[in-house]
């Protein structure tokens, strides 16, 4: 499979996502179009190889269990909420919700790089030993990503927590610890990709570097600190858990002077 074909299956999707999501003014598609689209790519990719190596077999098993963890617990979110915040004052704007599904198609194109390069290229007959380590950081980042997702889900879901942030768990040691998960994972992924990306394919670093970047300037962590601020930018517990916890990088709490 081509980059142009996983480029072309990102849009198709998408389209669609997009074509029912106006139709029905409904927010429900978005979430589980971004996981679906991912495990549409890997799983195409894995089915183009005339024979499939212990290798491409893998890396499509780490996108999928990525992808259905993610779509999973994203699916009952939005069953359970009835709405994406993201889309209030913006379901009838037809531009704006036309460039979101374009944008969104884009960015799984991007991740999922080194997974296309690394499927459309032969296995190394003597691969080297390191790439487990890129399985052990995916594992690590998958991990850390369930956890916090499942401790925030479950704190928000409890009654006397409403209107409160949550610093408990993994987020006691950092802020935003499932985006820190998230981005382990998709460098875990290039890692065990990397024996396969030769010349202009080490492009593929491109997945792991847009999603890095995504995360931490533009659509992850600057909106959810901006709301925080806007909601508690008042409350000394709010701003004691902003000195002493670490944006993204789990550590120990720093102790007040």
């Amino acid at each position: 499979m081509t980059i142009w074909i996983a480029l072309a299956i990102c849009l198709a999707i998408n389209a669609l996502g997009f074509l029912l999501a106006l139709a029905q003014r409904s927010d429900r598609y978005t979430d589980i179009s971004y996981a679906l689209t991912f495990l549409a790519v890997a799983l195409t990719g894995l089915m183009a190889r005339p024979a499939a190596s212990w290798h491409s077999v893998l890396l499509v098993a780490m996108v999928t269990l990525w992808a259905v963890r993610l779509g999973a617990y994203l699916l009952v979110r939005i069953l359970r909420t009835g709405r994406d915040e993201r889309f209030d004052g913006r379901r009838e704007r037809l531009l704006w919700l036309l460039r979101f599904w374009s944008l969104q198609a884009l960015s799984v194109w991007i991740i999922s790089m080194p997974v296309v390069l690394a499927l459309a290229r032969p296995l190394p007959a003597d691969p080297p030993g390191w790439l487990w380590i890129g399985v052990l950081a995916w594992a690590l980042g998958l991990t850390i990503e369930t956890v916090s997702d499942w401790q925030k889900f479950r704190f928000r879901n409890q009654p006397g927590n409403r209107g409160r942030f949550i610093r408990s768990g993994l987020w006691r040691y950092s802020r935003h610890p499932n985006y820190f998960g998230e981005m382990l994972v998709w460098w875990g992924v290039w890692l065990t990709a990397l024996p396969r990306l030769h010349g202009w394919a080490h492009l593929g670093i491109a997945g792991p570097v847009f999603i890095t970047l995504l995360l931490l300037f533009v659509s992850g962590i600057p909106i959810l600190e901006k709301k925080a601020r806007e909601k508690y930018a008042q409350d000394p517990d709010w701003q004691d858990y902003v000195r002493a916890t670490n944006k993204l990088i789990p550590w120990f709490p720093r102790r007040s002077n």
